[in-house]
């Protein structure tokens, strides 16, 4: 799959997971505004109900007393139709009348007795029923909340895992570059170098056998002691391409003395003031530990020699019992490193290293004010091996 194509896919991916966002987010905003028109409506019905309540209470007592007054009447009345001939027409027409309003007002009151004892059960049922949207939507909220967590954390670390991977492809595609620019780059050495050296070593050679049979052995003896320099500086030029391939001393020597000989020939070629300051035990580690190691300082300071142009580099290394210390600083023009810079593959390759070192590397730095970096380094691993011999 192409680079193209993995990063259309981590577009399109960001674009559907922000809209899904959006979606579960509005959808959230009306599940709490639902949420709270409840609880307000709640609160309503509960005063509503309070009243109604009181009202019952009153009504009750209302009937009450008016069935004792319609009582009261009705015997009266009853008294009166008995002994009708003892009273007169107007007491006759009181004692009905009394009686019958009474009884007008028990009913009325007994039929508003039973509607408000209808509407507080109205109420209640209404109550239960808010409050159970109120309950769903608190619900509802909390597990929408989750899926929101869930959108905004794991689906974009799988968006920067997808473009992560991009970054490791694009960082692998560099490595095979960089080896074969590499390549070319030995192949011009070799062949501009020892290889033009040899050669001319071989027409010189030649040359002496012609002076010592025409000039003698004098002549013969100052052409040999220049063929002997042309051989030295061959024998240097070879060194030095083995050197940066490989420093051999770094078997032979060890991880700090082969560091200060790099260290001072950079400062020679660069004309750069290099210093270097160790503390701790001087002992061998592992092989690719040391190996690594040594990579990590050399791409912190070709960084800052070909990027920072410093004119001052310090480092220093500290061993502890359970891990290295690592610092880097230039006096260089520093850069942001919050600012993602594009093909800057010698800070993925440093972070690759300490990835598999499982060390941490932190860098610091600011426009015109240099840079520091930082590198942690457990000893005791090494990709899940040790590091210690």
């Amino acid at each position: 799959m192409s680079n193209k194509k993995l990063d259309a896919d981590a577009r399109q991916l960001d674009r559907i997971v922000k809209k899904m966002i959006e979606t579960v987010d509005q959808s959230k905003t009306e599940i709490f505004h639902i949420s709270e028109q409840s609880r307000k409506e709640h609160e309503r019905l509960l005063e509503e109900l309070r009243r109604t309540k009181e009202e019952v209470q009153r009504v009750i007592f209302q009937t009450d007393n008016l069935e004792m007054k319609t009582k009261l009447a009705r015997q009266r009345l009853s008294d009166v139709s008995k002994n009708f001939s003892r009273y007169t027409e107007a007491e006759i027409r009181q004692a009905y009348e009394k009686a019958h309003s009474l009884q007008m007002e028990l009913a009325m009151a007994q039929e508003k007795e039973k509607q408000l004892r209808q509407r507080r059960d109205e109420l209640e049922r209404r109550l239960a029923a808010v409050k159970e949207t109120i309950e769903r939507a608190d619900h509802l909220i909390g597990q929408v909340t989750v899926v929101l967590n869930y959108l905004n954390g794991d689906f974009r670390e799988l968006s920067e895992f997808i473009n992560g991977a991009n970054e490791k492809q694009e960082f692998g595609l560099r490595i095979i570059e960089a080896q074969e620019e590499e390549r070319k780059r030995l192949s011009r050495e070799i062949h501009d170098g020892p290889a033009q050296m040899l050669a001319n070593i071989i027409m010189r050679s030649d040359l002496i056998e012609r002076i010592y049979r025409e000039r003698g052995a004098e002549e013969a003896i100052h052409e040999m002691r220049d063929l002997k320099k042309m051989v030295r500086s061959a024998l240097y030029e070879v060194r030095r391409i083995i050197y940066d391939l490989r420093p051999m001393a770094l078997d032979d020597l060890g991880l700090i003395p082969t560091l200060k000989k790099y260290l001072q020939t950079i400062e020679g070629y660069h004309k750069t003031t290099i210093t270097f300051t160790y503390t701790g035990e001087v002992k061998r580690l592992s092989n690719r530990f040391e190996v690594a190691v040594f990579r990590l300082v050399q791409e912190a300071v070709q960084n800052a020699l070909k990027h920072a142009e410093a004119t001052t580099i310090q480092v220093k290394m500290e061993l502890k019992q359970n891990s290295l210390l690592i610092v880097v600083k230039d006096d260089g023009k520093g850069f942001n490193p919050n600012e993602k810079k594009e093909k800057a593959f010698g800070l993925m390759g440093m972070r690759e290293r300490i990835e598999w070192l499982e060390g941490k590397l932190h860098i610091y730095s600011q426009l015109g004010r240099g840079t520091i970096v930082t590198m942690h380094i457990p000893l005791h691993k090494t990709g899940g091996k040790g590091a210690q011999q």
